[in-house]
Order: C-alpha cells, then structure tokens, then sequence
C-alpha cells in the first residue's frame, strides 16, 4: 500500500488540527441564572436606617412623657381640690386685730346667685360675731333682682344691727338699683360714686304673649285648668281685665313694702318728690343730692375715714373650687379622674 493511500493516524505527524464549530460557539448555553445580589449595605443605607430607629425611640419617649405630664396634672388638680375642700373652714382670714368687714354684693340677687339670702346672711353672721370687726361694709354692685331675697337680707341687717351694736355701712360701685337699694336701705350710711346708678325703687312683672302670633300661624293653644285663674299670665293665652287688676294690686302692695322699708332705713334724709318712688333711677351725685344717698366716698374712704380700721377683711361666703368643678364636671370628672389614677404604677 502505498503512502498516498494508507489512512492517516490520528497520531500523525501529517494530521492537521479540525476547524473551531462557529456555529456552536453562537448558540446560547443552558445555564442557570445567578442568584440575586444581596442587598446594599453601604454608609448611606446603614444611616438611613439608624435615622428610623432613632425617630422611633423619640417618638415613644416623647408619648411616655406625655402620658406622665397628663397623670401629674390630674393629681396636681386633685390635691388642689383636697386643699380647697379641707380647708374651707378653717382658713385664717387674719381677724386677731380690728379691722373693717366687707361683704360682696354683686350680681342679680337671686335665690341660686352669688347673692342670694342665704349667702349674704351667713356672711353678716361671721362678721358681725367677730368682735375685732369695727363695722360692716355692705359692697353693692348689683341691678337688683328679688325681693323675697332682698327683704330677708334687710330685715336680718336690722336684727344684727340691734343685737351687736355694729355700725352697717352700703358702699355703691356701679350701680344699686331696685332689690338690690332694698338692702342697701338697711345701712347706718350709703356712700356712692359720683357716677354710680342708684334708685329704681319700682317693682315689675314681665312676659309675653304669643296670643295673635299663634292665631296668624294658626296654632291652637289647649290649655286646661281646675280653677279660672290657673292659666293667670300664661304666655299663649289671653289676659283678662279680672286677671290684669290683681297682678296690678299685687304689684302694688310690693311697691308700697318697697317704699315703707326705704322710708324706714333713709328716715329724714330722704328728700321725697313725686319721683322717687316712681322707678327712676339717678347717678351717685344725684342720689346723695336727693337723700337717698350720704356721700361720695369708695370702700377704702370708708374704712379709713369712717370706720377708721384701714384693714380690710372679706367675710363674702363663696362657694370653693370643689364645689364649682362639681357642678361643671358633675360625675363624669370623677370618673375620668379615677380612669387616669389607675393607669399609675402600683395604683390598678
């Protein structure tokens, strides 16, 4: 065989090396994709996140600190009104050494006000037992109001008067008028600003009548009574000439009681006119010109100038805090208060 036709071994020194597949090398492999790269943790990242945590931890301190300053202050609000409650009665208002008594009285006299009866005449008790009080100062700001409540305080001033032998004196501030000049009366002396507003010694009844409005509206009033006079100034009924003619008496035997207590406190010093007791009213000046008044003089004139105690004790009941945050809150602030008491540490 010759050498041209003898097949040649792989081992050859004439083999000559097989040609790269291209096609192969373009085709796309089967692999597996690679795993995601996990998470950046650069500077930025680990800031970010420490922010987060910080403002987290803020905030809960800032709620803690919260939550302490709310229960602090319930207590806080509680110890006040165990002091108010506890030591109403046992205030010292410095009575060891002489001095002048005032009392307060302001406002629409009236049974459930500041100067009601009651009021009034439990402050002219205490001040007229102590016997270092050198006299009474009735200090008046009030429109007036009733005169049930007014004829009490007048008559129990007369029966303390006569009982201590303790000068009674009114001082006016801005005004004194109707009720409240029924009470004032009872004084030894009234003194007023020279623009106070004094007098209106008249007595009223007010309403309304709806009676023509309803007709218009066609709206019918069902009222019933055991006795004619029952409805007497019922607002949606008419009012009779029988009906008009008694509350116009009883007005009037109110006003001649009016007149006779300011005659008897006044005296000779009342300088009477056709006006006086006509339910005008007048400034200080006026009044002391008129006699209703005696002279221009303010509550510290008073007490040193007339009374020559230049201390001053106030001897107005008022009601405490306990009793004004009753009636504001009534139960509910009891209860919100034990809600927050147990919320403390040790106190569930």
């Amino acid at each position: 065989m010759t050498d041209a036709n003898r097949p040649e071994s792989p081992g050859s020194e004439h083999n000559q090396p097989v040609a790269p597949d291209l096609w192969a090398q373009a085709a796309p492999k089967n692999e597996a994709t690679p795993p995601a790269p996990p998470p950046p943790s650069g500077p930025w990242e680990r800031e970010v996140l420490e922010k987060l945590v910080l403002a987290t931890v803020a905030e809960q301190r800032a709620a803690r600190r919260w939550r302490i300053f709310w229960r602090l202050l319930w207590l806080a609000l509680m110890g006040a009104v165990a002091w108010a409650v506890f030591t109403r009665d046992f205030t010292d208002v410095a009575k060891s050494s002489p001095h002048t008594a005032v009392i307060d009285i302001k406002g629409e006299i009236a049974a459930d006000a500041q100067a009601s009866a009651d009021a009034v005449v439990t402050s002219l008790r205490s001040a007229f037992e102590d016997s270092e009080a050198q006299a009474v100062v009735l200090l008046v700001n009030s429109p007036g109001g009733s005169p049930v409540q007014a004829g009490i305080i007048n008559d129990e001033i007369f029966r303390l008067r006569k009982k201590y032998d303790k000068p009674v004196y009114a001082v006016v501030e801005e005004s004194c008028a109707s009720a409240a000049y029924y009470i004032a009366s009872a004084a030894d002396a009234i003194y007023v600003d020279k623009a106070s507003i004094v007098g209106s010694i008249g007595v009223l009844m007010d309403g309304f009548g709806f009676t023509g409005t309803m007709e218009k509206l066609g709206v019918e009033r069902r009222l019933l009574t055991a006795g004619e006079n029952k409805g007497f100034l019922d607002p949606f009924s008419p009012m009779s000439p029988e009906q008009r003619a008694v509350a116009l008496k009883m007005l009037e035997q109110i006003h001649q009681q009016f007149i006779a207590v300011v005659k008897k406190g006044r005296g000779d010093r009342l300088k009477i006119t056709p006006d006086t007791f006509s339910g005008l009213f007048w400034t200080g000046q006026q009044a002391v010109d008129m006699g209703l008044a005696d002279g221009l003089g303010s509550l510290d004139y008073v007490a040193r100038e007339i009374v020559k105690a230049e201390d001053i004790v106030d001897y107005t009941q008022r009601d405490n805090v306990a009793e004004r945050l009753a009636r504001r809150f009534g139960a509910a602030f009891g209860e919100a208060v034990f809600r927050s008491l147990r919320t403390l540490p040790g106190l569930r």
